[in-house]
């Protein structure tokens, strides 16, 4: 899908936004946009949080169509700190919501499983917490600092942003051996329910990420870019 044939536009009402893709409730929430906005459009919801249309458009295009390829072009230096906000909010929401129940539940899992099988689960998904928690820091201490200090005209920095891209690592990779396991390794002789559960939420987590990520390459890295070549940071 091209950004020239999007389904999403500023006249739709936000209401039937969601209704077309529940998924992109989240992005409503990430952004800090309240529900109970009546028959509102987008771009009249966009209006009232002084949020570009067109970014939150573009997050949600990238969300719902994964052929969607949006034109970072258009946006601003003004929509890179509601980038940051969106980014910052995806980050607690892994890591406070996400990602402990998702522990928790494989740990209930295991409960059912011998002792070897239940440690090199818990285990991989430790080890997993920790690189996701490394890569979530280094964004947040790292990667969005810089990017501040660029939005205040500073040039001396000497990070740049293909520092970033050059060593972005994918996220989800190792979430997707941890499902491949639960699927193919494990025995299938105990009680599938709670089993289930933990695959649609690893599922449902590597989606997200995903769809993380590309906000991250296709609308972060190039409108930093931008930045930076009219900072003269060439």
């Amino acid at each position: 899908m091209t950004d020239n044939h999007t389904i999403y536009s500023g006249k739709m009402k936000a209401a039937d936004l969601i209704s077309a893709d529940w998924r992109l409730l989240s992005i409503f929430e990430r952004l800090d946009i309240k529900l109970g906005f009546g028959e509102a459009t987008i771009d009249e919801i966009c209006a009232r949080y002084n949020l570009s249309s067109e970014l939150f458009l573009m997050i949600c295009n990238i969300y719902s169509f994964n052929s969607y390829r949006p034109k970072a072009e258009k946006l601003k230096k003004e929509d890179l700190p509601h980038i940051l906000s969106y980014l910052r909010a995806s980050h607690k929401h892994y890591m406070n919501n996400w990602f402990p129940r998702l522990h928790n539940n494989i740990h209930t899992m295991m409960e059912e499983y011998e002792d070897t099988n239940r440690y090199v689960l818990n285990k991989f998904f430790d080890d997993y917490d920790t690189e996701i928690k490394k890569h979530f820091e280094y964004e947040e201490f790292s990667v969005f600092p810089y990017i501040e200090s660029l939005l205040n005209g500073s040039s001396e920095a000497v990070y740049k942003i293909s520092n970033f891209e050059d060593n972005h690592t994918n996220v989800e990779e190792k979430l997707n051996d941890l499902k491949n396991i639960i699927i193919k390794y494990l025995p299938g002789t105990y009680t599938s329910n709670i089993r289930m559960k933990v695959l649609n939420e690893i599922f449902k987590i590597e989606n997200d990420l995903r769809k993380h990520t590309l906000v991250e390459n296709r609308l972060l890295i190039p409108l930093v870019t931008k930045l930076e070549k009219n900072n003269g940071r060439e």
